[in-house]
């Protein structure tokens, strides 16, 4: 189902007191401030659904991408969204954490997603990003993150040359990956 803006509702042809009229009559579904899915729309993730909408190059990271690859038991109290370094934070009513990453590694590891129930597709970094990145910022995230994604991404069959090749690239991920690898191989 096609998520609609007010904007891109006059650009279909209907006006805006005309969309705000069939939302109230209960045809579209607010999911924030200006977000909007029609009212049959299949059950979508909400706040995924407004990030991809207000800041279509973030992309989920840290702790969020991390449950989505299934690599760690922690749930997130947050979607955690990354965004380039310098850009906009938009104001936001879901429960999102905007971060932002410097501009030359942003694109490291990016893989895109589609969300379920919408056309709509989502940034996210890859599992060995995620790693790379829990080490990385392990003041904000805990040590023990990284390490227990790290075990399982191991455990699966993960290829430690490449978390290496994306941690090389990295400030501040290098060592701390290295360090855990040579303890955990």
């Amino acid at each position: 189902m096609e998520t609609l803006t007010p904007s891109a509702a006059e650009r279909e042809g209907l006006s805006r007191s005309g969309f705000y009229r069939a939302a109230r009559a209960g045809q579209y579904d607010r999911i924030a401030r200006g977000i909007y899915l029609p009212a049959d729309a299949a059950a979508t993730d909400r706040d995924w659904v407004e990030a991809a909408t207000r800041r279509p190059d973030g992309m989920i990271c840290l702790t969020s991408a991390l449950a989505h690859h299934d690599l760690t038991d922690v749930i997130p109290t947050a979607l955690d969204a990354a965004i380039p370094r310098g850009s906009r934070i938009p104001a936001s009513s879901a429960s999102i954490a905007w971060h932002s990453f410097d501009r030359a590694t942003f694109q490291l590891g990016r893989e895109e997603i589609p969300i379920p129930g919408t056309d709509l597709t989502i940034g996210i970094t890859s599992p060995e990003r995620s790693i790379a990145d829990a080490f990385r910022l392990r003041s904000e995230t805990g040590y023990e993150l990284g390490r227990d994604a790290l075990k399982e991404w191991l455990r699966r069959g993960g290829k430690p040359a490449r978390l290496i090749e994306i941690a090389s690239r990295l400030p501040r991920a290098k060592g701390p990956v290295m360090q855990a690898l040579d303890v955990l191989a």
